[in-house]
Formats: C-alpha cells, structure tokens, sequence
C-alpha cells in the first residue's frame, strides 16, 4: 500500500505549495477540500497536513472539518488556519490581531529538541501571512516556537494519548521565504509520520503501469496525442502496459499553432506510435460560432472531443476505455473548497464530458504535476525536443482569441505566434522560460502603416517562469527582442498594429487569459 501524506485544503493560495514540497521529500501527496475529509483514515495515509485559509476561525460560518476520528490517530500538521483551528477546537485561544501579520519573520525556537525542530537553528526566517493570532495553546500542549511579535509561531500535543502527533505552525513553511520551511516538513513526515517510502519516477512508473493493466483488463483503450508533454507521456505509460491494445488519435480542431497538425503526425511516426489523424477543423468552429463566453468555449470544445471520438471509435468496436492527460493542477483547479455548488473554472480534461459518454477514462497522470510529468517522461526515455516543449490549452487557440472565435481569428493568431516562438527559438529563449503564447485581443486601436491611417487589432505576449504552472513569474525578456518580436509581427501579419507585453504574475492573474 502506497504511503500517503492527506492535505486539507480551506482555500489558501498556498496549499499547491505544500503539496510540492511533500513531493520534494519524496513522498506523495494528496489534496482534498476541508468539507471532503472522509470519516475514517483511508489506508496508506500515515500524516494529515491543514492548510491556511483567507477566512477565520472566528467568522460564525467558519471551515470546520470533523477531525474527532483522525486525532491521535495519525500525526496532524497544521498550518496557519489549519493551526489556529486545531487550537481553537481543542481549548486554546485564538483572536483577531489588531493588524494583519504579513512577511518575514525570526523564529524563537523554545524547545530545540522537539523533532519538529531538528537541525534547525534559532532565528531562522520564516514567512507569516494571517490576520488571527494563537494567543493561549489548548491545555496538553506545549509552546514551541515564537517570534518578535507573535506569542505562539508554533505548538505540539504534549501529553495524552497523542503526544507529539498534533503540531501547529503559524508560518508558511511551504513558501521560499521560509528558509527551513522544508527542513520543518521533512521533519514532520520523516521524524514524526514516520514516512520510510521513496516517492520516485521509477515508482510511479512501476505501480502506474501494474494499475494500468489492472484497470483495463485485456480491454483496448484510445487515446488523443497532440504532440504535448502530458498526452505523450501517457500514451508512452499505457503504451508500456497493454502494448498494441493502445489507439492513438490526432484531432485538428483547427485551433493548433501553425502547421502542427503535420508535425505532430511525422513525429508520432518517428516514435513507432499508430496515430490516426482527424480532420475535424471545421466541426469545431461550426460549434465555436458566436460564443465569447470563456466556460461555455472550453465546454463546447470538450463536448465535441468527445463526439469525435465516439465517431472515430466506431471503427475500433474493442475500445473501452478513453485515454487523457489529465494532471493534477487540472485536477485542483477544478475542485472548490466551498462545494459541489461552487461555479469554478473547468478544464479542457477534466470537465464538459456529456452525460451519455460510452468510453471509459483513464488518466494515468492524475496525481501529477507538471514538472513530475516531464521526470517520467524522461525516466521512459522521450525524447527531450518533446519533454521541454511549453505547455499549451486543451482547448488551444480558442482561450487565446478572446471573445468569439473565427477561422481568420484563428489564421491571424497562428501567424503571430509563428513569429514569436521562432524568434524565442533565434534568440534562445524558448528554453530558458515555462511557457509562451500570443493572444489575440478583441482591441482595435489607430495606427500608422506607410502614408495611412490603420485601424487594427492588437497582439497580448505572454511569457511566464514556473515550476507547475500553480504559480508563475512573468519573464523578464530583453527590451530589443520585444521590439523585434513586435516588429516582425505588425510587419508580416495582416490585422495587427499593436504588440503589448502582459507582466501579470500568478496569482492574482492566470497564465492563459481565458
């Protein structure tokens, strides 16, 4: 049984982070929402991580989970919230500060033998981020830490059956700022969890594949490529389980960059894969005619996916199951900590699936980040030209032209994306960056081209440094190649007379625009 650390989500910006970092240790991780949090213990989870919130313990519709059957059971770390909930629920006193607590701090370690601390030193930074303060630890539990302006930074059970099972920290040991913020979790997991499993690609691989070929059971499964990291390192997974019982599909929906239908195709050849190729280009635009609305776009498109496929699958009677590239910010980025009822952003692959769906899903790369996907990638040797290609939308161009989407909408983006992943390329940036793109926006603006007046529409550059896409910077690219990016795409593509440079991080804003 596969050993697993459970991570309580009350909405925080951060929790994706923790989930990193457990990562990191080598174990792995999972997220749910707080309201999710199942009675009883699931087997191979050995520790329960509770993230912070924006809301507060003292609000009368505060997030408060049942954990009465998961205390003393298994170790529990909480983290902001998640340690002003435990000592709130459990007797301590917890209370608004008189201002919100935000930056770096020097931590005050009282008890340095406690082995949530082990290894780290007195006054190490750490990173606060809470507008509540833990002013009295629940009567058993001992004080462990402190700063300059907080009496309790962080806590532990002392006493009881569960002595030293329960910790609380008020910093964000997920986050860089904390210095030894990933020293503290190692600790946590391997000090005090217990955590002996090495969570590698080779692992993953070995038990994917095994679980694989337990799930399909002999049964045929088809798959979409689409010449991108996620699909092919889970068409190489499947591959490496059921064999020639895989079917692989390539769809032009007409929204792919700039001749990669053909690319795509020749590629796919090379690697010995039985790709069919579909033209499907101008169902999809027929069904994209006239919606500007970002939901109903990514829906319009995942449902005829799926009819595509459902046609095409026809000629293969044996497929039952679906094959997808579902990963795990997908998969978190369509969850809501508030509910069932919450209206929250879909994804291409994980959402706009019709209720009469005939195939079944398997998506072996559910549980993974992005960067987790391209280690596996590599670990069944792909080659790198494919592993270090930029991520790109399920839905492809359609979320890069906003408002609605036409054939020469989708012809002009094309053009000006062209320009600026070859320049990108020229000049060795494409490497050097997490993700690129053009969008095109719904902006016309005057200009000048030669002795007229212009009236045309603008191009957004968009170019960010991530890890897993759960947060980016944006890219600091020279001045003279924006200027020549710029240049080459108002000269060469007809309808533009505008390049702007999007320098929004993530949060607040998104790395795609729609």
């Amino acid at each position: 049984m596969q050993e697993k650390a459970l991570i309580l989500d009350f909405g925080a910006q951060y929790t994706q982070l923790i989930a990193r970092r457990v990562r990191e240790a080598e174990i792995f991780s999972e997220i749910i929402p707080y309201h999710s949090l199942p009675a009883q213990i699931p087997a191979g989870v050995k520790a329960l991580i509770l993230s912070g919130s924006p809301f507060s313990v003292k609000d009368a519709n505060a997030l408060r989970p049942d954990l009465k059957s998961w205390i003393g059971k298994i170790p529990i770390l909480g983290i902001c919230y998640g340690a002003q909930y435990i000592a709130d629920e459990f007797g301590g006193k917890v209370a608004r500060s008189d201002k919100r607590e935000y930056g770096k701090a020097k931590l005050h370690i009282r008890r340095p033998q406690h082995p949530l601390f082990a290894g780290i030193p007195d006054g190490s930074q750490v990173w606060m981020s809470h507008g509540d303060s833990i002013l009295e630890i629940p009567t058993g539990y001992q004080l462990l830490a402190d700063t300059e302006s907080i009496p309790v930074a962080a806590y532990a059970s002392s006493e009881g059956q569960f002595a030293q099972m329960v910790c609380g920290v008020q910093f964000h040991p997920e986050v860089t700022h904390s210095i030894i913020g990933s020293q503290l979790l190692t600790n946590f997991l391997r000090g005090i969890a217990g955590f002996k499993e090495r969570w590698t690609p080779e692992l993953f691989i070995e038990e994917t594949v095994s679980q694989i070929r337990q799930q399909t059971n002999g049964e045929d499964v088809l798959m979409a490529l689409s010449g991108g990291v996620d699909s092919t390192v889970g068409a190489q997974l499947i591959h490496k389980a059921i064999g020639d019982k895989l079917h692989c599909f390539f769809i032009d929906n007409g929204l792919l960059r700039k001749n990669e239908f053909r690319r795509v195709l020749d590629r796919y050849a090379e690697m010995g894969l039985n790709v069919h190729g579909i033209d499907a280009k101008e169902k999809f635009y027929d069904a994209l005619a006239g919606i500007s609305d970002p939901e109903t776009k990514r829906k319009a498109i995942g449902r005829l996916f799926i009819e595509v496929f459902e046609e095409e699958s026809a000629a293969f009677p044996k497929v039952k199951w679906l094959g997808q590239g579902t990963i795990y910010p997908d998969v978190i980025e369509s969850i809501s900590v508030h509910g069932p009822s919450a209206t929250i952003k879909s994804h291409h692959n994980v959402g706009g699936l019709p209720d009469t769906l005939k195939l079944k899903i398997i998506e072996p790369l559910r549980m993974l980040f992005k960067d987790e996907v391209r280690k596996v990638g590599y670990a069944l040797n792909i080659p790198s030209e494919i592993l270090e290609r930029h991520p790109f939308p399920g839905p492809g161009l359609a979320i890069r032209i906003i408002g609605d989407v036409t054939p020469q909408k989708v012809a002009t983006l094309q053009e000006a994306d062209e320009i600026y992943t070859a320049l990108l390329r020229k000049h060795g940036w494409y490497d050097k960056i997490w993700q690129s793109g053009a969008i095109l926006l719904p902006v016309q603006s005057v200009g000048v081209m030669g002795d007229e007046r212009s009236y045309g529409f603008t191009i957004a550059l968009r170019a960010v440094d991530s890890v897993d896409g759960m947060t980016a910077e944006w890219s600091r690219l020279p001045n003279e190649l924006l200027a020549e990016i710029s240049s080459e795409i108002i000269n060469k593509v007809k309808g533009i007379n505008r390049v702007v440079y999007d320098i929004s991080t993530k949060p607040p804003a998104t790395i795609e625009w729609e």
